[in-house]
């Protein structure tokens, strides 16, 4: 009769703990929230994207999200304990055709990821560079950087480029 109750006591226990743990996990520990905003890398107005994948941590096994987008096409994520560099990449057409990253946009192979450290989004804010933009044009396609926030500037892919 101890030994049952003792069970049973233990499995409340554990019960208690295992949704404390759960309820804990879906609020957002402070300060470890990103806001990503996609804009068109060759007129710099905000679009809005038909998905956005998070990819965390290039050395570690890499992770990969589809996240929610807001209304006005930003994404807000909340990085794991633990989670050091990011990549994004954003979809287009309701489809899985990929927009080129402009801070890839020159090289040869575009598909090159570029990652960008968590701690740098969240202390000032990153700004991706924007290869895609046309020189008479660059003063107009300027984004300030803010703490917590992830700019990038994306292009849809060109006839050459469509796989």
């Amino acid at each position: 009769m101890i030994q049952r109750s003792f069970c049973a006591f233990l499995t409340l226990v554990l019960a208690a703990l295992g949704g404390g743990l759960l309820c804990g996990a879906q609020q957002a520990p402070a300060g470890r929230t990103i806001t990503i905003r996609v804009f068109d890398g060759k007129t710099g107005e905000q679009i809005m994207p038909s998905n956005i994948e998070v990819i965390l941590d290039r050395r570690k096994s890499s992770r990969s999200e589809w996240i929610k987008q807001n209304d006005d096409g930003s994404a807000t994520v909340v990085m794991p304990p633990g989670s050091q560099e990011i990549m994004v990449r954003t979809t287009y057409d309701n489809s899985t055709d990929y927009y080129i990253n402009c801070d890839s946009a020159k090289e040869r192979n575009t598909s090159v990821a570029h990652w960008y450290s968590i701690s740098e989004i969240l202390t000032t804010g990153v700004v991706m560079a924007d290869e895609c933009v046309k020189p008479k044009v660059a003063d107009r396609v300027k984004v300030q950087p803010k703490a917590g926030e992830f700019d990038m500037f994306v292009r849809r892919r060109n006839w050459r480029e469509q796989e």
